[in-house]
């Protein structure tokens, strides 16, 4: 038996080697809960259903042994006690014999062993023999169905055995303090916090557009990279606007030569002319030369970069506002927090909280709300608000788009309050709706 680990392969091991030492077509196995047995094992190996006929039978014969807190047996060996056998010759039937013999553990007893075979009966010292098989398997099976009980059974039993321990003085102080407990949640306050998901975001973010139409020609960071103020991110081919300067350039020069040449003949108005039109011709110079510093694009801070890869881009053609790259600085953040809906009305700016992120959970860091957006979101089956709270000390392994779970001093708030509030305003809510 102790080489079975459950409950119901002991008690089969137990009923086979019973049925075969003592020459018994079925040996049943049946456990004492909760005032009523039930057979968990016979030697047949298969399980009797509580309602088929056999196993009722079974159960009352058992039951007949137990309220006798004696063993049954019939037919009765000859000289033995008399005692009330009629479970006993139901389950025997006309010829065959059956007997029932209590099974108890160390404490109490735990259920009872059912014998069965045809035309024999059971000789006084069969049922000895039986009766001490009995007395050592009664102990296993109470330490296997011990082990076989939930947690919660196991808890419950636990309370009641030293509940029933205690004198009449200590369950009554057990009741008084139980009542103060309950109390205390009813009244006594204790500091309430608003939980709700939360996400890191850069205090700025800034947008890298493509100043004019073009084809990318470099790129020298993808998303991740820390970058530095005016450092060079990625350039455009400006082979275009380099002939275009060229050509404008010549224009000027062009047009410098023709008013030096009428101001050497005094013609005031080709003089006026040619000047007019390297003028412009200079605008325009200056114009392409500051596209192609553009064609440069530069970080305008120290950041980093948090979407955009340009890599696998090389060569593709861009269009003037198009994003590129966005950049955050890296020492300078805010914490988005989205308070749903029903937790909303005790947030306010100003307030004090805490924000554990899933990449430094056990370093949770200190907030401050600074705004609450008044526009409700939707998204993931849920409607909430975005708080802005800022961070008191930012850490040096803070990084833009970390997630974590923010909490938000709202005041003080009884325990029965912060336990029941949820369900009662849903109830008052679903009432409504009627």
């Amino acid at each position: 038996m102790l080489s079975h680990a459950g409950l119901e392969d002991c008690a089969t091991a137990m009923a086979v080697e019973i049925a075969q030492l003592l020459a018994c077509e079925r040996v049943s196995v049946g456990l004492l809960r909760q005032e009523r047995v039930t057979v968990v094992a016979t030697s047949l190996g298969h399980e009797l259903q509580s309602g088929r006929d056999a196993a009722t039978r079974i159960a009352a014969a058992m039951h007949e042994a137990l309220d006798q807190s004696t063993s049954i047996s019939h037919p009765a060996p000859q000289g033995g006690p008399g005692h009330i056998t009629l479970a006993q010759q139901s389950l025997a039937g006309g010829t065959g014999a059956a007997c029932s013999i209590p099974l108890k553990g160390v404490r109490n007893v735990v259920g009872a062993l059912t014998l069965e075979r045809e035309a024999r009966a059971f000789s006084a010292a069969e049922l000895a023999l039986a009766e001490d098989l009995a007395s050592f398997a009664g102990p296993v099976l109470e330490m296997k169905a011990l082990a076989a009980r939930s947690i919660w059974q196991r808890s419950r039993d636990g309370l009641a055995a030293a509940w029933s321990a205690r004198r009449a003085s200590s369950r009554w102080a057990a009741v008084g303090a139980l009542v103060a407990v309950v109390l205390a949640g009813c009244f006594v306050p204790v500091p309430y916090r608003v939980s709700a998901p939360a996400r890191l975001e850069g205090s700025v973010q800034r947008a890298i557009v493509a100043s004019a139409d073009g084809f990318l020609q470099q790129a020298n960071v993808r998303a991740g990279d820390t970058v530095k103020e005016g450092q060079v991110l990625a350039e455009m081919a400006s082979q275009d606007l380099q002939l275009e300067r060229q050509r404008r350039d010549s224009e000027m020069r062009q047009h410098e030569n023709a008013y030096k040449a009428a101001q050497s003949r005094s013609d005031r108005t080709q003089m006026v002319i040619s000047q007019s039109k390297a003028g412009e011709a200079q605008a325009m110079l200056a114009l392409i030369d500051n596209q192609i510093e553009r064609a440069r694009i530069v970080a305008p801070f120290d950041g980093v970069v948090i979407k955009g890869d340009l890599s696998q881009n090389l060569g593709a053609p861009v269009q003037r506002g198009e994003v590129l790259l966005t950049l955050a600085p890296n020492n300078s953040y805010r914490i988005i927090i989205e308070v749903d809906e029903s937790d909303i009305a005790g947030v306010k700016p100003g307030q004090r909280g805490r924000i554990a992120l899933a990449a430094m959970p056990d370093r949770p860091l200190e907030v401050t709300t600074r705004r609450v957006v008044p526009v409700a979101t939707s998204a993931d089956a849920r409607n909430y608000f975005e708080v802005e709270a800022s961070l008191d000390s930012p850490g040096a392994a803070l990084r833009p788009g970390l997630r974590g779970i923010a909490k938000i001093d709202a005041g003080e708030r009884s325990v029965a309050w912060q336990l029941a509030h949820r369900p009662l305003d849903w109830l008052r809510l679903a009432w409504w709706s009627l």
